[in-house]
């Protein structure tokens, strides 16, 4: 069967993010294989759920979504197709709840940081990890118990789906599917802006006192340079915008990648309301886009991690260059010896 444009793009658009995916995601565990100061930091806890969740996710959905949509059928058999969509449910939990944990860890350091060594232990930090777990675990078995996954057409996947045969179901199935969507992202949604928008209210009050003690002191230096208080006012400004950038991304990225796919989930539930095929594979694959976006999201694009992985890189690059220093040093003995033993002979 031929393979239009739009399924084109799609398959191609899977196989990117899932190699960017990856990719960065391996980065981060190689980065806290690589540090101490890392491995020590409680919120790496939430950090490695997450990059776990998003690698697996990576090697067992993403392929069989990408020969769903490739050959327009079921990739494999139903028993096969259902322990991946067991996958799926479980890790898409696992992720959304690890992001709302880490925006939880952020609002706790900012707004109390002198008790925040008391409220985020590892203790606290691996029970949140284990109800994440647990939920995820619940929706997912009561999923296979109730034989409620299998390939879905629509999104050429193996994922959460009522054959058309089971319709005696249908209360039961929109039951689950809507309260597993609400407990996972409409939860983890809530806690990212509860928490962000606390954060960037800090942060706003921060830089506003800031700014007071700025202004004072350029108008206690009477004799500065126009060009250096132009430079300060600019700077202040650079910093409340920094801040609010960074919650837009937090939120914004979960809203954008994962928001069309739930929405269009609830909506397939209404018996007179038919989902395109095209439109539902590509909520499925901007949900994907999540799994390589969350790590720079939540940690290459920080100077811990970039500090860590510059480091490694430079580690590779000078042992490379010695072995490199070593093959040049012996080709030349070898030719200096090979010369001696002309003129010899």
């Amino acid at each position: 069967m031929e393979m239009s444009e739009s399924l084109l793009v799609f398959s191609l658009s899977i196989v990117v993010v899932a190699v960017v995916s990856l990719l960065t995601n391996l980065s981060v565990l190689l980065c806290f294989t690589q540090s101490a100061e890392l491995r020590t930091h409680v919120p790496g806890i939430f950090t490695l759920n997450l990059s776990f969740s998003n690698i697996l996710l990576t090697l067992i959905n993403m392929p069989a979504t990408f020969l769903g949509v490739a050959t327009g059928a079921k990739p494999f058999g139903d028993s096969f197709c259902q322990a991946v969509s067991f996958a799926e449910t479980f890790l898409t939990t696992n992720a959304m709840l690890s992001m709302a944990a880490l925006s939880m860890d952020r609002w706790i350091a900012v707004v109390f940081p002198l008790s925040y060594s008391s409220k985020m232990r590892y203790r606290d930090a691996l029970l949140i990890v284990a109800y994440s777990w647990l939920q995820a675990l619940t929706f997912s078995l009561t999923q296979l118990l109730m034989d409620w996954g299998g390939y879905s057409h629509t999104y050429a996947s193996c994922t959460v789906h009522l054959d058309a045969g089971e319709r005696s179901q249908f209360a039961a199935y929109a039951t689950f599917t809507a309260l597993f969507h609400c407990s996972s992202f409409a939860l983890s949604l809530l806690v990212l802006c509860f928490a962000y928008l606390k954060v960037l209210r800090v942060a706003r009050s921060h830089c506003k006192r800031i700014d007071v003690i700025t202004v004072q002191t350029l108008l206690l230096l009477v004799d500065i340079h126009p060009s250096v208080k132009e430079r300060c006012l600019a700077e202040q400004k650079k910093r409340r915008q920094r801040a609010t950038k960074k919650i837009c991304i937090f939120i914004g990225s979960f809203i954008l990648c994962f928001s069309p796919y739930v929405i269009t989930r609830l909506l397939e539930l209404v018996p007179s309301v038919h989902i395109p095929r095209y439109w539902g594979i590509a909520t499925k694959c901007l949900s994907y886009g999540k799994t390589s976006s969350d790590p720079f999201v939540y940690c290459l694009l920080r100077h811990q991690y970039r500090k860590v992985l510059v480091s490694i890189i430079s580690r590779f690059m000078r042992k490379d260059h010695y072995a490199l220093s070593i093959h040049s040093t012996s080709s030349t003995l070898d030719t200096t010896d090979d010369t001696c033993v002309a003129r010899v002979t």
